[in-house]
């Protein structure tokens, strides 16, 4: 076979691996908003934090996680995916005080692919 024949099916060849790796690039639910946002001062009157992903989440596997600056759970609840929206995920919060807390959440996508990630936001 002369070289030059070759030449198509390694384009192909190619071609099929970047769709692939592509694909598997994509394939994890990273956020698109989050509310509270990321460095947000807001009042204590803040009722939840949630967060919209690019992805659809698999619920059970997926988890949102706030804590005051001592380390003390601010949640009031167990977070939840919604169900009508499994791109939405969502904790309620107990009464908050002023200072610093963080939400911590791992996602988990529909296909398995997991990510996670951590912010913190003010209270004034």
């Amino acid at each position: 076979m002369k070289p030059s024949s070759i030449f198509p099916f390694a384009r192909i060849g190619v071609c099929t691996l970047l769709v692939a790796f592509a694909q598997w690039a994509y394939a994890h639910a990273h956020p698109k908003q989050q509310t509270p946002g990321a460095g947000a001062t807001v009042g204590a009157g803040t009722a939840q934090v949630s967060i919209e992903f690019d992805d659809a989440l698999e619920p059970a596997f997926s988890s949102l996680k706030v804590t005051d600056a001592a380390g003390k759970d601010a949640t009031n609840g167990a977070s939840s995916v919604d169900a009508n929206d499994k791109k939405h995920m969502s904790v309620a919060l107990r009464a908050l005080t002023p200072g610093l807390y963080t939400v911590s959440w791992v996602a988990v996508a529909a296909d398995g692919h997991r990510t996670q990630g951590h912010y913190t936001f003010t209270v004034k």
